[in-house]
């Protein structure tokens, strides 16, 4: 098990397990420093979801910065204990973990949100798949986080804002077009 640790927020400093498990990468410091400066560094009252949440640092990050209510979908039921564990240590009662496939989850559409974090493993056309089911969970003016390996030119129905790189890592902000 590694350990990584939260970059900003009332848990600054704060570190989480990350079980060792195959395809679990979580976003490098300075990748999640950067996208909580495009998307500000207060996101009280907005809700997030990070699909594919893996080690939850994306989720994690976004309740430190006092997002009102966060969603992580993980698949893995080790990687799902270990989120409702680290949740438990910090008290995180805006927190929702949902052990789930995270397309299912998308397809069903239960609640919308105004930030979306897409990290899944790379090189599984997860991108893809989730792409066209995207607006099922998607608020007005909502915005799209997606990492993987290569550069992601366009999502359906979303805008690019911003695009960067830190190694092999590609990371973007989209926001979902006006109608």
């Amino acid at each position: 098990m590694s350990r990584i640790r939260i970059v900003g927020g009332r848990w600054r400093g704060q570190t989480l397990s990350v079980p060792k498990l195959p395809g679990l990468r979580p976003t490098p410091d300075r990748v999640r420093e950067t996208v909580f400066n495009w998307l500000g560094q207060d996101l009280s009252g907005r809700s997030c979801l990070d699909l594919f949440a893996g080690s939850g640092a994306l989720g994690f990050e976004a309740a430190s910065r006092g997002a009102a209510r966060v969603t992580l979908v993980e698949r893995d039921r080790g990687a799902c204990e270990a989120l409702k564990r680290a949740a438990a240590r910090f008290g995180a009662d805006r927190l929702e973990i949902v052990c789930a496939d995270a397309l299912q989850f998308v397809a069903r559409g239960p609640v919308r949100y105004d930030v979306v974090f897409l990290d899944p493993p790379y090189d599984r056309g997860w991108i893809e798949r989730v792409e066209g089911l995207l607006g099922r969970v998607l608020l007005p003016d909502a915005l799209v986080y997606a990492e993987g390996r290569d550069r992601i030119e366009q999502l359906a129905g979303l805008a690019p804002v911003r695009h960067g790189r830190a190694g092999q890592v590609n990371f973007h902000l989209f926001q979902l077009s006006p109608p």
